[in-house]
């Protein structure tokens, strides 16, 4: 044990960065040139800080994440009522935030944004207070979402597309480029336009490692919520009798009878179902 101590690397800190007295840094940690820490700021092994780049504690976060040039982590919340509360964020592992990302802290609303692992944020993406993002998310170039959302493992958000506050993004569901919701995103959905359902994220799931049986399952479901124009209640009362028996469909279910914002199962007629 005493000769794998022995080895460890300690952080490496520029000498033209700043950082706070009250910062916790692992071993392994790199804090690039023009790097700002401020307050209360825990680095799990292995971080990396490109140049520039601005943490606001208290943040919390774990190993091998790297946060490139320019990006903002841990700022005060845009939110009016923001009084100054030590809210806070909190980040898993193996995360990529590419240049200009910024992401803020939460508000007393819930006291904690929170992001989990695996994640890619990718350049001018926006993540609002009070969100929970997953694992193995990806916001593309210019995504924004505003506070109180949840965007739940595997979802993407395509590029300069934008979540509206207190929504919900199902898991494996996509939203579209230039496309907006304000309403909830059902689990492996593709959303196109504004609050347009398009078709169902076949790539994704199969990605995902899901079944025929599953992905099937999904497409009935998309048919009975959008294709055939049932009102809601009878769509899912439909999905679970006829389909209940596969867990894909229980977590739609589950999803959807609890949403907020509720969905807009819409769908243009230009839009064809994903292959």
């Amino acid at each position: 044990m005493s000769q794998l101590m022995s080895h460890r690397q300690a952080p490496q800190i520029h000498p033209t960065a700043v950082v706070s007295s009250e910062a916790e840094l692992a071993d392994g940690v790199v804090i690039g040139p023009h790097v700002v820490i401020e307050g209360k700021v825990k680095l799990g092994p292995d971080c990396v800080l490109r140049p520039s780049a601005v943490l606001v504690g208290p943040i919390t976060m774990g190993c091998n994440n790297i946060v490139y040039s320019g990006v903002i982590l841990g700022e005060r919340p845009q939110h009016l009522r923001y009084n100054d509360e030590p809210t806070s964020l909190e980040i898993g592992d193996n995360n990529t935030f590419r240049e200009h990302v910024t992401i803020h802290r939460g508000t007393a609303h819930s006291q904690v944004t929170r992001v989990g692992s695996n994640n890619y944020f990718m350049a001018n993406c926006h993540v609002g207070h009070d969100c929970t993002i997953g694992n193995r998310c990806i916001l593309t170039n210019g995504a924004l979402v505003g506070g109180h959302c949840v965007i739940q493992d595997g979802a993407i958000l395509s590029g300069n597309s934008a979540v509206h506050q207190f929504v919900r993004i199902g898991r494996l569901a996509l939203l579209s480029g230039c496309s907006a919701t304000t309403k909830d995103i059902p689990p492996f959905f593709i959303y196109q336009g504004i609050d347009n359902a398009a078709g169902i994220n076949v790539v994704g799931m199969r990605r995902a490692g899901m079944s025929n049986e599953q992905i099937n399952a999904v497409r009935q479901a998309f048919r009975f919520l959008v294709r055939d124009g049932l009102p809601l209640p009878a769509a899912l009362a439909r999905m679970e009798r006829d389909l209940g028996n596969v867990d894909v469909i229980q977590e739609m279910l589950a999803f959807m009878r609890r949403c907020p914002k509720g969905i807009n199962p819409m769908r243009d007629r230009h839009y064809f179902e994903a292959a």
